[in-house]
């Protein structure tokens, strides 16, 4: 990310390699969350910052909670909940900060341009997977 290399207070950054075991209450089995973004500053300072659609941040306002699209939002809520509560405990217990940045911080930060007509949807990222190797 460019923000991230031009940055003059930060020392090494990194995208999904910074890995946090949560239990998601839906299926109550523990998963692996990956960090969006892993940031050490030269202050010393650690930043776990995830980057969501504002959205996805806040309860879902549904109508009908019966739709199948309802459902997937409460259920991607939840896990989302899940997750940050993992993450503010890892950063807690390392002397880390927890983040989450919207398309309002990125805005902030002018790392999105929020002019009319020049602001896309922002969509959550997706993770890079190696292929797996063919048996």
């Amino acid at each position: 990310m460019q923000w991230l290399d031009n940055n003059s207070e930060v020392e090494k950054w990194n995208s999904e390699d910074f890995i946090i075991p949560y239990y998601y209450d839906v299926d109550k089995k523990w998963h692996k969350y990956h960090m969006d973004f892993w940031i050490k500053f030269k202050s010393g300072n650690v930043l776990l910052v995830e980057v969501k659609p504002k959205k996805q941040t806040q309860p879902p306002k549904s109508k009908n909670p019966r739709t199948k699209r309802s459902l997937n939002e409460a259920f991607t809520y939840i896990k989302n909940r899940n997750k940050w509560e993992a993450a503010e405990q890892i950063a807690k217990d390392n002397g880390y900060k927890f983040a989450i940045w919207t398309e309002d911080e990125l805005t902030k930060m002018k790392i999105l341009n929020k002019t009319p007509g020049n602001l896309k949807k922002l969509k959550p990222l997706k993770p890079y997977r190696k292929p797996k190797k063919k048996s």
